[in-house]
């Protein structure tokens, strides 16, 4: 019997940090690990493009609080995970890239596919951990989860040099090391409760990281309890059920104006995972002044990018000041129903799919993302997961699509495209009982959609809406804005999406008229639910048609 390699200690390693799947792309840098990987209980869910198989990775971890693993080669094939790696720092998702490398004794002489893994990740990476000594390898491992998962997590990268992957293993198994979810004391827990119950404009603002089903249940149970209204951070709408009397919506590109008023007016702010950023505060516009009285609840100890005033910082994760303020119930919920009321009937307006009488005439020929989003959400069950990326398509998904329970939105802070259809793969692989759709624009779509392969090679359906306007829509609005009637770089000529999805074994839809709707819905979830296989609608939609929010 031959002695284990490095290589095979990774993946026992990966096993004990309870590891079921990794997303690779396969390279000669890393074959002992692929080799270690061979009869493991690991799922080894083999890629298109290393751009595919991080942005899986940055879902899974998104989609289940743990790390998402992804295992690439030297060069280029790391190079092609850099987006990913930048969304999941900004994104504050739980993330370990293991990247092969060239040996040792090659390192800067301009080798075959060489780089500095701590040049290039440096700055997007919570760490940057090179295994130079074999008997290191668990330890490695273990420190790598261990830094992507605790306070704010991250994206870590793991470098893995080829001959060191092939030595003889000689070190021990180190375990995983816990990680800490902070704690709310009786005295801050008193002071919280005394600011509230003062307050005549409460407001909860949730998002962020390290959120559990335990914590959305708990946030939301406290917050109707108390008649609280809660508003959530851009891309995270999915803490409190989008039917729930506390929530009011959501901040950020093409938010309800009465959310943002909700916002500026609270006279105190109990922010929950989520931090007044850029993107919820318009740009550092909104909440800005510095007597405001803003409660942080957030395990990171640096609060990094927050803005505006800080009255009190609970360094605690969702789920332990969840556990914190179980069956506090502050008496004043009845004073507070006409600030929680408006900003709900405001919210239940605003997500309303407005009537066809309201669309305006589009071109013929072309179909409306409204009439697809409102037959959409008559099928849709209480527990979808919907993923989508960046671009004027997503507003669509953002307003209108229910998101009842955590997790159920995965979706980009950093604006990054390319994410809709990996994400969608990477939900239905790891809950294959419930509805994954995705939503996509045209440009967005072929950023990353030939992992659709993937998806038929892996058993992982999922609808993809294909809102096809012939241009990258979001740019072209700002072009108009900046510069107008003068259109340049911006137009696509598309393929035929629905046969793309044929070709690749999936089913597809194509429709150009409202009363095409019905029928493609019906077809496209039945091959979804019945046969498991991805679906793609191809929706033909007027240039002229501005995002639901304009």
């Amino acid at each position: 019997m031959r002695a284990p390699h490095v290589g095979q200690t990774i993946v026992d390693s990966l096993i004990d940090h309870d590891v079921q799947r990794v997303f690779v792309v396969p390279g000669e840098s890393y074959l002992a690990v692929l080799d270690g990987l061979h009869e493991s209980s690991i799922d080894t869910v083999v890629c298109r493009h290393e751009g595919g198989a991080a942005y899986m990775a940055e879902a899974h971890g998104k989609f289940t609080g743990k790390p998402g693993v992804a295992m690439v080669t030297r060069g280029p094939g790391a190079a092609n995970t850099f987006v990913a790696v930048h969304a999941a720092w900004q994104d504050a998702t739980p993330m370990v890239i293991f990247v092969g490398l060239i040996p040792i004794a090659d390192r800067q002489r301009e080798s075959f596919q060489e780089f500095d893994p701590h040049a290039w990740f440096g700055t997007q990476a919570k760490r940057v951990l090179i295994l130079d000594e074999p008997e290191r390898a668990s330890e490695i491992v273990a420190e790598a989860f261990f830094a992507a998962s605790s306070g704010r997590p991250g994206p870590v990268i793991v470098g893995l040099p080829e001959e060191v992957l092939a030595a003889v293993s000689t070190g021990g198994m180190l375990p995983q090391i816990p990680v800490a979810e902070g704690a709310v004391s009786t005295t801050e827990l008193e002071s919280l409760k005394e600011q509230l119950a003062a307050a005549n404009k409460p407001l909860i603002f949730a998002g962020g990281p390290r959120w559990s089903v335990e914590a959305a249940k708990g946030i939301t149970e406290f917050a109707e309890t108390n008649g609280i209204p809660v508003l959530h951070d851009w891309r995270a709408s999915d803490r409190v059920p989008f039917d729930s009397p506390s929530n009011v919506g959501w901040l950020g590109y093409g938010r309800n104006e009465h959310s943002a008023q909700m916002f500026a007016e609270a006279d105190v702010l109990l922010a929950i995972g989520a931090l007044p950023s850029d993107v919820p505060t318009d740009g550092y516009t909104l909440r800005q002044d510095m007597e405001a009285t803003n409660i942080l609840v957030n395990i990171d100890t640096s609060l990094r990018g927050r803005s505006g005033a800080v009255t009190q910082h609970l360094v605690a994760t969702p789920t332990a000041f969840a556990e914190a303020v179980a069956g506090v119930d502050l008496g004043r919920a009845d004073d507070w129903e006409n600030w929680r009321s408006a900003g709900r009937k405001a919210q239940e307006a605003f997500s309303q799919v407005p009537d066809q009488a309201q669309w305006g005439e589009t071109a013929e020929g072309t179909a409306h993302m409204h009439a697809l989003i409102g037959e959409l959400r008559s099928q849709l069950s209480d527990d979808a997961v919907y993923t989508f990326g960046a671009g004027n398509h997503c507003l669509w998904a953002q307003a209108y699509l229910p998101t009842q329970t955590f997790p159920s939105q995965l979706s980009m802070r950093n604006g990054s495209m390319g994410y809709s259809i990996p994400a969608a793969v990477a939900a239905s692989l790891e809950s294959p009982e419930r509805l994954v759709i995705a939503i996509a624009g045209d440009g967005e779509f072929l950023m990353n959609g030939q992992e659709i392969a993937t998806a038929v090679q892996y058993g992982a359906p999922f609808l993809a809406i294909v809102m096809d306007n012939g241009q990258f829509g979001t740019i072209r609005e700002h072009q108009e804005a900046h510069f107008p009637h003068r259109v340049s770089g911006t137009q696509l000529k598309n393929p035929d999406f629905a046969g793309f999805a044929k070709v690749f074994g999936g089913h597809g839809e194509t429709v150009n008229s409202n009363d095409q709707i019905p029928e493609a819905v019906a077809r496209a979830l039945h091959a979804v639910r019945s046969e498991r296989i991805p679906a793609v609608i191809h929706l033909i939609t007027d240039p002229q048609l501005g995002n639901p929010a304009a």
